[in-house]
């Protein structure tokens, strides 16, 4: 069958054990190679990845990316993955189960500044990308065969190689016939993964794999599907679309399509984005208002991050609760003028966790902007009620500059230690 080295990109019509060209035997085959061309690439352990790379003394090491020894953990790399560390978990459990790590302050400013190397190497392969996050894209290859003289399989091989070569880090890649399956394939073999799903295989491929594979299905969604006795993509084709869809909503519809392994979403380049958020989830519930207001915080410098990198402010702030028992509080508030600023970001959600009614321990907390607009647009004259603001604008900017400059731990706030 079709296969490729993935070192250094020969090209196999039947699969070798390893490469006559470069001898190693790093070769990818799949009868249907080199026909596919939707993509999704994720980075591995991304944050994580660039304090090593930035950071030669790191590289064996278990690195953990997060806060104080009362925050939670934003990332961790595999070394600490192997020991039990995961997102969200708290920082004094990471640490009892993998004591020798070495905690890292997170840099989004590096993170952004990366991301954006990342993304210009992708443009040379295509301009249909769709963005993510930081570290995650689905890249539409259709019809580039001709323009780059390889299939979409070798130059996606190629934007690995050079994401190596060129900024020291690596990714994954899943291969497939669409988004949907691009990203389960992204996931398949992480890290340095390239996994590939035709369309042949596509409808065994799902059987028996678990409905928690859909991305964007949510622990509730997750409960109630169980109830219903879906728990594997099997458990669907059984159902009719209209049973479903009245059973689930929208959802339903959804669930009917993806199980046959259809997903008629198009990678969208420069599609608008209608919000930036930021959640985190708690392997323990906690009550505590330092600890949520830690988390309000960084959870807001985080937005506003990805905001200026965007060049976008937003006109409403929302601030997201989940209960202990999953019941979902949802808060938002129309500001005077468009922001990007953390500070403001964070004062607001803030007040809105004040103004709410707190019975019991929290599982989740989120915080995002919408309405978005150009960043030219945003923050003209500030909150009149708060005549400091606009010098705590002008401080957060200079900031930012320091933080670009020097690196992000050169300054930082003693709220994001909480």
């Amino acid at each position: 069958m079709p296969a490729i080295c993935r070192d250094c990109l020969t090209t196999f019509e039947t699969t070798p054990p390893r490469c006559s060209n470069c001898g190693r035997p790093q070769i990818l085959a799949h009868p249907e190679l080199f026909s596919l061309s939707i993509a999704h690439m994720d980075c591995d352990a991304f944050y994580a990845s660039v304090e090593k790379r930035d950071n030669p003394q790191l590289a064996n090491k278990p690195v953990i990316i997060g806060g104080g020894r009362r925050g939670v953990v934003s990332t961790a790399c595999y070394v600490a993955r192997v020991r039990g560390v995961k997102s969200a978990m708290p920082m004094y459990q990471a640490l009892k189960l993998c004591p020798d790590a070495v905690v890292v302050r997170p840099r989004m400013d590096e993170y952004v500044k990366t991301s954006k190397e990342i993304r210009k190497i992708m443009q040379d392969l295509t301009p249909d990308i769709e963005p993510l996050s930081l570290d995650e894209a689905f890249i539409d290859m259709t019809g580039t065969t001709k323009l780059h003289g390889a299939p979409p399989a070798v130059m996606l091989a190629k934007l690995i190689n050079r994401m190596q070569d060129e900024l020291g880090l690596t990714g994954s890649i899943g291969l497939s016939h669409n988004k949907f399956l691009a990203k389960v394939a992204s996931d398949l073999e992480k890290p340095r993964g390239y996994s590939v799903i035709g369309v042949a295989e596509t409808a065994e491929f799902l059987q028996n794999k678990p409905i928690s594979l859909i991305w964007g299905v949510g622990s509730v969604s997750q409960d109630a599907l169980d109830k219903a006795g879906i728990r594997v993509f099997k458990d669907l084709l059984r159902w009719d679309r209209r049973d479903l869809s009245v059973r689930f909503g929208s959802l339903g519809d959804r669930l009917w399509h993806l199980a046959r392994g259809q997903d008629r979403r198009r990678v969208t380049a420069n599609a608008a984005i209608k919000s930036i958020s930021n959640e985190t989830t708690f392997s323990e519930d906690t009550s505590n208002p330092d600890i949520l207001d830690g988390h309000i915080w960084r959870l807001a410098e985080k937005v506003s991050d990805r905001a200026k990198a965007r060049d976008l402010a937003g006109g409403v702030v929302t601030l997201k609760l989940k209960r202990a028992d999953h019941s979902l509080l949802s808060r938002r508030l129309s500001l005077r003028e468009p922001t990007q600023i953390a500070d403001r970001i964070y004062r607001t959600a803030r007040n809105l966790f004040d103004q709410t009614s707190h019975a019991g321990s929290y599982r989740l907390i989120g915080v995002g902007i919408s309405n978005l607009v150009s960043e030219t647009n945003s923050h003209l004259t500030g909150d009149l009620l708060d005549p400091n603001e606009r010098n705590r604008a002008k401080a957060e900017r200079a900031t930012d500059e320091i933080r670009a400059k020097f690196g992000s731990g050169s300054i930082v706030k003693g709220r994001s230690l909480r």
